[in-house]
């Protein structure tokens, strides 16, 4: 199996790569970036193959970005689910890592990096399924709502920009879909989060449509070592006794 590769020019000049591939077998121990954990809780084979797809396209994707070391790398969640890169705990490295956004949809997988200090989201959906009729009021309110049920508002754009935003502003569906409103022109959109805006273009393959979001990550994932490295750093500056409590110190030598 092979990935695609899509390097895009982004308005403000992040550099920014979007991979995909079909979703297909994978064996899980030839894999980087698994977490074994969240495999035991997967019911279907299909919802296996999706996710070692997906994991597999991220691993090609960090390969071609360039730089990084895979095996010194791991995936993590935060508590909303959105998935980001980190060293592994323990090793003490600090490399700079791109933002990610990971999706999938019925047989293909996507995978977007952006350059550190931004922030990404990416959804797809199949041309062949768009969202029903059914569901327009789950995703959109008043004038925006009147829009896509006249065919104004392609609904299938719609959802894919508003999935994109909702994993590039790391919320999921703690952001609720009906607040976030495009415009009826929106090959090109922006959309305002709080003191955020999100950018969006809308990509396409022979049988899919594929919509980006970025903006600047105002919210940056802080981790553990971040926080420790931080103090340590603050410490250092203020002068506090370094022996105190430092179990490292052999006070007998």
């Amino acid at each position: 199996m092979t990935a695609t590769f899509r390097w895009l020019e982004l308005e403000n000049g992040p550099r920014c790569l979007l991979a995909t591939c079909p979703i297909t077998k994978h064996l899980p121990e030839k894999l980087e970036f698994i977490d074994w954990d969240e495999i035991k809780t997967f019911k279907t084979a299909k919802r296996q193959n999706e996710h070692f797809s997906a994991r597999w396209l991220l691993e090609e994707a960090v390969k071609e970005w360039g730089g990084i070391d895979c095996s010194r790398i791991s995936v993590h969640r935060t508590v909303e689910r959105a998935p980001y890169l980190q060293a592994i705990q323990g090793l003490w490295i600090q490399p700079t890592l791109p933002s990610i956004s990971i999706a999938h949809s019925q047989g293909l997988a996507c995978v977007a990096l952006i350059d550190h200090g931004w922030t990404v989201g990416v959804d797809a959906e199949p041309f062949a399924r768009p969202p029903s009729s059914s569901v327009y009021d789950m995703m959109a309110k008043g004038k925006e709502l009147a829009l896509l049920q006249s065919g104004k508002l392609d609904a299938l754009q719609a959802w894919t920009s508003k999935e994109a935003v909702q994993k590039a502003a790391r919320m999921g569906m703690h952001l609720n879909p009906r607040d976030l409103v495009l415009s009826s022109n929106y090959l090109q959109n922006k959309i305002t989060i709080e003191n955020s805006i999100f950018q969006l273009e809308n990509l396409s393959n022979d049988a899919y449509h594929i919509t980006l979001a970025w903006a600047y990550d105002d919210h940056p994932i802080r981790t553990l070592e971040d926080d420790l490295l931080d103090a340590t750093r603050e410490a250092m500056r203020s002068g506090d006794d370094w022996e105190i409590g430092c179990a490292t110190i052999r006070r007998n030598v």
